[in-house]
């Protein structure tokens, strides 16, 4: 059996087993969360360790079963949710993993709930770097729960079943899509259209006839495609069958092989599109739900009803994407009106995410032709003129209804160079500051990868990660990041201040073009320079049909139309290649070497170009005639520390100065000075 047809019978059976068409039965109200089923319980868990007042935990995993009204006002936004199937109501269902982690005496809850959004199905709080003790001892709730459509079902994801799509009179929508295939590995002739890092793919043509379809390839982006006739290729699996091989809709085969260093690229019509948007209504009637609700329509009782005041959402990446997207179409207000998050943590989320258009992606990245930088990427009003947009911001429709949640947003370099976020800070002229809003903290970290990297004080470069030339990047944001948790939940539930905002400004002049001359990079051993490795912002023509500012409604124009390469901005740097600018690490204060946010892909399609989402380092000479030998300017550590204690005490003096500033846990410092005098440097 074919893996798409095992997902979907996967997906049929769940539903089955779990009874959502039972939902039409239920008493007919306004849509929500009608009915929550506990499927497994854990208690206590963590083998039974004690976490401070709150004592021991338990888990409780299961589904949660919705129901939302396709013409309330709340809802309407949902891209295609007028042509999904209904009950005998005229309601649209659909079906939702959760995972609850609880005390296991809820008279020993906090109040608080922390909902952290999961990426691409994988829970958050389920991962070894998740600190759970900081939250457990202080009592809080935990709670995650499916969101993206296009997974399919699968131990260990959080998963959401919603509808498809069809006309009124039952037959298939259909609709253009794009499929881009790089990096091929030599002598493979099949590759898979699994789509976004994971998802599903749900976009299956309207017909195998490959006459009906547009096959190219690319020496280079931006050159003119090459076309495959399509007797030279098929949608199909010839990993086992010679070319044709057998018909396989989520596949593509070609007669011989691919080639690595080229770039393939489809575009063929597809059908029955997944309405996606559901996931972001269901999150907010899943959160409301636990927040707000004692009982189901069942009379099954809310595990923590009644123990909860404020509420608090946390995404990293693809859902600090979800989040953005979450507020900008107006899902911070459940359909009684009442706020779903009080606080809400955006981490290197440089864009909106794209699961509201028809035949969305929400597992995509920020390759060429995909969406999510055309939305509103700004916290306050901005008036769009290199796009032609009107005045817009992600918190408008919060605002109209009163439910604007308090908002970190925090980010590293890397989201500057590869996930266009600079538009979010200064336009897409970049030509000014977009001033933040009194809700509003934002705090950069300077020279960070993508997440963060582990830390440590070793002088030793790390071996270059994936296909990247440049050894990875080891300044750490976690430590931070932990600080910055605490004083959210702070400014949430106390309405204690949070530390200033701390990121470059175009009119401290700490912005500039991203190349080596406006930035003041040094010439490095090696000629490691930043020019020409900014992923671009493009203006795309997706079609009429496109709503732009909202990331939603449908895409007609594939491949779109670049329109124009709008400009972007990145930090300065010092004599040594680092940001001064943003919240710093202490092993930014105290460098072994130069921490990019950028790194160089090694070989393939893209070499030379920007390594996609991944920092690069480049470890200082340990003395002045090691540096002067390979023509290093930088200085040396012998010249820049003189000796191993001198080093340590850097260290000390930085950690402390962030404890001072609420950046950092007096633990974390005593740690970090720990892991300092422990190391390598000048011993």
């Amino acid at each position: 059996m074919h893996a798409w047809k095992q997902n979907l019978r996967l997906r049929s059976a769940r539903i089955a087993l779990f009874g959502v068409v039972s939902l039409a039965a239920l008493h007919p109200a306004a849509a929500r969360v009608v009915r929550i089923v506990i499927e497994h319980k854990e208690s206590p868990a963590y083998q039974g360790q004690s976490f401070g007042k709150a004592g021991k935990c338990e888990i409780l995993t299961g589904h949660a079963f919705g129901e939302l009204d396709p013409q309330d006002p709340s809802n309407t936004i949902i891209t295609d949710i007028q042509f999904a199937p209904r009950n005998q109501r005229g309601i649209v269902e659909y079906a939702a993993t959760f995972t609850l982690i609880k005390p296991v005496d809820t008279s020993k809850a906090s109040g608080v709930l922390l909902y952290e959004v999961p990426n691409r199905g994988n829970s958050p709080v389920l991962w070894p770097n998740f600190r759970i003790e900081d939250d457990a001892s202080q009592g809080h709730v935990l709670l995650v729960s499916g969101w993206q459509g296009d997974l399919a079902p699968q131990a260990g994801l959080e998963t959401i079943d919603v509808p498809v799509a069809k006309n009124p009179d039952g037959s298939s929508i259909t609709g253009s899509v794009l499929a881009r295939l790089f990096n091929r590995p030599a002598n493979s002739n099949t590759a898979s259209l699994t789509a976004g890092f994971g998802g599903l793919l749900y976009q299956r043509p309207l017909t195998l006839d490959t006459n009906k379809a547009t096959f190219v390839k690319f020496t280079s982006d931006g050159a003119q495609p090459i076309p495959i006739p399509p007797s030279d290729w098929a949608f199909a699996d010839c990993s086992q069958t010679p070319f044709p091989g057998s018909p396989d809709p989520t596949k593509i085969c070609v007669k011989g092989t691919f080639d690595p260093t080229l770039l393939y690229q489809v575009v063929f019509t597809a059908k029955d599109p997944l309405v996606l948007g559901i996931g972001l209504a269901a999150t907010r009637d899943i959160v409301s739900f636990f927040r707000y609700a004692q009982h189901d329509d069942a009379g099954n009782p809310n595990p923590i009803g009644g123990k909860i005041t404020h509420a608090i959402a946390f995404g990293t990446s693809q859902s600090g994407n979800f989040l953005k997207t979450f507020l900008n179409l107006g899902f911070n207000q459940d359909e009684a009106h009442r706020i779903v998050w009080d606080g809400v943590n955006t981490n290197i989320a440089g864009r909106q995410n794209p699961i509201n258009f028809r035949f969305a992606i929400p597992g995509g990245a920020t390759n060429l032709y995909e969406p999510g930088s055309e939305g509103v990427l700004w916290w306050s009003g901005y008036r769009d003129y290199a796009r032609r947009r009107p005045v817009a911001g992600l918190l408008d429709r919060c605002r109209a209804s009163h439910t604007c949640p308090k908002i970190f947003e925090t980010f590293g370099a890397t989201e500057f160079w590869d996930l266009r976020i600079s538009p979010g800070l200064v336009g897409t002229k970049a030509d000014r500051d977009i001033p933040l809003p009194a809700n509003v903290r934002r705090y950069y970290f300077p020279g960070v990868t993508h997440g963060g990297g582990p830390g440590g004080f070793s002088t030793a470069a790390v071996a270059a990660p994936g296909n990247c030339a440049l050894a990875a990047n080891p300044n750490p944001s976690r430590d931070t990041m932990r600080a910055l948790r605490q004083d959210l939940i702070a400014w949430v539930v106390r309405g204690t201040e949070p530390p200033p905002s701390r990121y470059p400004r175009l009119d401290k002049h700490e912005l500039v073009k991203p190349t080596r001359a406006a930035m003041g990079f040094p010439g490095l051993p090696g000629g490691t320079s930043p020019d020409g490795l900014i992923n671009p912002m493009f203006d795309y023509d997706f079609g009429s049909s496109f709503k732009y500012n909202d990331l939603s409604g449908v895409i007609s124009q594939q491949p779109p139309v670049v329109r124009q390469i709008l400009p972007m901005l990145v930090p300065k740097v010092n004599r040594d290649g680092n940001e001064v600018d943003g919240v710093l690490s202490a092993l930014h204060q105290a460098p072994v070497g130069t921490y990019l946010g950028w790194n160089i892909t090694a070989s393939g399609y893209y070499k030379g170009k920007i390594c996609a989402f991944v920092g690069g380092f480049v470890p200082f000479a340990k003395t002045k005639s090691q540096r002067l030998a390979s023509g290093d300017p930088r200085l040396s550590l012998a010249e820049r520390y003189i000796s191993h204690e001198r080093y340590v005490a850097r260290v000390k003096t930085a950690a402390q100065r962030m404890v001072t500033q609420r950046f950092l846990l007096q633990e974390d410092a005593d740690r970090l000075v720990g892991e300092a005098e422990a190391s390598d440097v000048l011993r």
